[in-house]
């Protein structure tokens, strides 16, 4: 059975948390995104300016997605969201991950991750995928280090906000699988 209930209430995990994105936290997760501009171009929408209210409003509008402001401590670190949230499949994405530049290659993202995997698990899913674009070697990687597995390249799968023809490798991992 699956518990959308407690998919959707704040997270916590090892020095780490999110908490579902709301309107008072619209104006500081703008900035955090903005921190990096030039990384959008290698995400399929884009949550930098001049984009970012859209985007994050199409996001949070979506009734199969859930949306989270991630903290380092008290300090706001970026966003993750569980997406394409399929019931009847009991499976799930995460995605739309972006951590500000001072937290990448710390450690934050396994310990979000893990956070993340943790819950998604607890409330009845039995697949969590992530997609990531081929481009992107650095997800590639972290993908591996969690644990996931490389299920292939869907080709040509999506054109992203500038354009691009997007291929995507395909990780996922399994219930029985975590933790590794």
């Amino acid at each position: 059975m699956i518990d959308l209930q407690l998919l959707s209430q704040p997270l916590a995990g090892d020095g780490c948390s999110g908490e579902p994105f709301t309107e008072a936290r619209r104006d500081a997760l703008r900035a955090a995104c903005a921190e990096d501009p030039a990384i959008w171009a290698m995400y399929a929408v884009n949550f930098g300016p001049p984009d970012f209210d859209r985007t994050i409003t199409d996001y949070v509008a979506r009734p199969t997605t859930r949306t989270f402001v991630l903290f380092d401590g008290d300090e706001l670190a970026g966003m993750s969201s569980f997406l394409g949230i399929d019931e009847a499949r009991q499976c799930l994405e995460i995605g739309g991950t972006y951590y500000r530049p001072a937290f990448r290659g710390t450690g934050f993202n396994r310990r979000v991750k893990d956070m993340m995997l943790d819950r998604a698990f607890a409330s009845g899913f039995r697949r969590v995928e992530f997609r990531v674009d081929k481009r992107n070697a650095r997800s590639q990687a972290a993908m591996k280090k969690l644990g996931a597995v490389r299920e292939g390249v869907l080709r040509a799968d999506r054109i992203t906000w500038n354009g691009h023809v997007r291929d995507t490798v395909l990780f996922a991992i399994l219930k029985d699988e975590w933790p590794v």
